[in-house]
């Protein structure tokens, strides 16, 4: 009776340290299949990150690229503006210039043209006063014959003939220099007044008549 008591104990023993043991078996078989999901989770975790990191590396590099482009853009636009703000500050000068020139000349030109009527007025009066009346023709008289006269080469004048421009009712004949490239060249001549050795008599309606010195009067068509 002992013997067997002794044997079904040890057997007893045995299945509970069976059953212990495959308990613990099946909580660590349980333990490694989380701690294999759990790492396939992170696995998948780590290979999104991976693909993140890459997609935020190109873009990156494409921003990078576009910053460079922009950089270049800007460079050229400063480039360009300071090579075209001293050109619009000079033509705005020039503008400013011109429109000065033309008021002054305007002014200028309506006091020269009432001088030049005045006098022209006074001179006409005088020969009035001081020519004296052509003796009557005798019948004997003969008329000389006219001999003909060489017509004189005419001169080309010393400047360019632009426009003919109209201020407070006056005309006014634009001329520059011909290798003026500034618009503060131009000079408006009324009648009376002379650029060089040429001085404007008439101005009609296709062509300008100027006197010159030691020469007959000249005539420079307008175009």
């Amino acid at each position: 009776m002992r013997a067997s008591t002794f044997q079904t104990l040890i057997i007893g023993l045995l299945c509970l340290a069976v059953a212990g043991l495959s308990g613990g078996l099946y909580n660590l078989y349980q333990r490694v299949a989380e701690l294999q999901s759990t790492n396939t989770q992170h696995l998948q975790t780590l290979d999104t990150l991976q693909h993140d990191s890459s997609a935020l590396k190109d873009a990156q590099e494409k921003l990078q690229y576009a910053l460079k482009d922009l950089k270049q853009m800007v460079d050229t636009s400063e480039q360009q503006a300071s090579t075209l703000d001293p050109m619009l500050d000079q033509w705005a000068q020039e503008l400013q210039e011109l429109r000065d020139g033309l008021a002054a000349c305007a002014t200028q030109a309506d006091l020269t043209a009432l001088r030049a009527r005045i006098e022209q007025v006074e001179q006409q009066l005088l020969d009035l006063r001081t020519k004296p009346f052509p003796p009557p023709p005798t019948p004997s008289a003969t008329k000389p014959k006219k001999t003909a006269r060489p017509k004189p080469t005419p001169l080309s004048p010393p400047f360019s003939v632009l426009s003919v421009e109209s201020r407070g009712g006056e005309r006014f004949l634009a001329v520059a220099p011909h290798d003026s490239r500034s618009l503060t060249d131009v000079r408006l001549l009324h009648s009376g007044e002379q650029q060089g050795a040429w001085r404007l008599k008439i101005l009609e309606p296709n062509s300008a008549i100027f006197a010159v010195a030691a020469q007959p009067d000249q005539t420079v068509h307008l175009p």
